[in-house]
C-alpha cells in the first residue's frame, strides 16, 4: 500500500500562517504532483471516503461544494486524465499528469504543461480563535489555476451542510485516516479543541 513513506511526505507541516497577533490561521502539507501518487491519493479519498466529502473548484467569486451522489462504480485513468463515476449520479474528469493526445491530434505542450498539476497540499485551517475549524486537500494546474478543493468530513457541519449546535467529533475519521496515511500523523487532540465557526473564520 502505498502511502506517506513511500513517497517521503514529512508530516511536518510545510508551511504554518498565523494573523498578526501570531494566532494559528492555517498549516499546509506540500504532496506531490506525479501521477502515480494523485492517482493513488484521490482514488483513496474517493473510494474510502466518499459518503462526506465536499468537493469541487474553488475560484474568487465562486466556490463549488459536490457531495459524491453514490460511492463511485468506477474510477479509471486515461491520458493522464483520472475518471470519476456515479453512475446515473454523473461523473468528473481531472487531469493529474501529462495529457499528450494521440498521434492524430496531440495535445499542443503549451496545454500538456497548463493542464498538469503544479501544487497539491493538504490543509488544516483555523477560525479566529486558534482552533481548527477546516480540514482537506486542494490542487492547481500548471497556469497557478485551481483545479479542485475536497473539504473532509466537518464535525461542525451537518450532512445537510447546516451548522451544528454540539461538534460531532467523529467526524474527523476521515481527515485522521487520510492523514494518518498520507501525512503520517497520528490522531491529535488539537482538532477536538475547537468550538466551531462561531469563533469566526477568515
Amino acid at each position: 500500500m502505498t502511502d506517506a513513506a513511500t513517497w517521503g511526505i514529512s508530516s511536518v507541516p510545510t508551511e504554518v500562517t498565523r494573523t498578526d497577533a501570531g494566532v494559528l490561521k492555517r498549516e499546509t502539507w506540500e504532496m506531490p504532483v506525479e501521477e502515480d501518487f494523485l492517482l493513488a491519493f484521490l482514488s483513496d479519498v474517493f473510494e474510502n471516503h466518499w459518503q462526506g466529502i465536499r468537493f469541487g473548484p474553488l475560484i474568487e467569486g465562486a466556490a463549488y461544494e459536490w457531495k459524491c451522489p453514490t460511492a463511485p462504480e468506477k474510477i479509471s485513468l486515461f491520458d493522464a486524465y483520472l475518471t470519476v463515476m456515479f453512475g446515473s449520479g454523473g461523473h468528473f474528469h481531472l487531469c493529474i499528469g501529462e495529457n499528450r493526445g494521440s498521434e492524430t491530434f496531440p495535445t499542443p505542450p503549451e496545454l500538456t504543461a497548463r493542464r498538469k498539476p503544479s501544487k497539491a497540499q493538504m490543509f488544516r485551517g483555523y477560525g479566529r480563535d486558534g482552533k481548527p475549524v477546516t480540514w482537506g486537500f486542494e490542487m492547481w494546474n500548471g497556469a497557478g489555476e485551481p483545479m479542485i478543493s475536497i473539504f473532509f468530513p466537518n464535525p461542525f457541519i451537518e450532512d445537510d451542510d447546516s451548522l451544528s449546535e454540539t461538534p460531532d467529533f467523529t467526524r474527523l475519521a476521515s481527515w485522521r485516516a487520510i492523514s494518518k496515511r498520507w501525512l503520517a500523523r497520528e490522531p491529535e487532540r488539537i482538532d477536538e479543541e475547537g468550538g466551531g465557526f462561531g469563533g469566526g473564520h477568515d
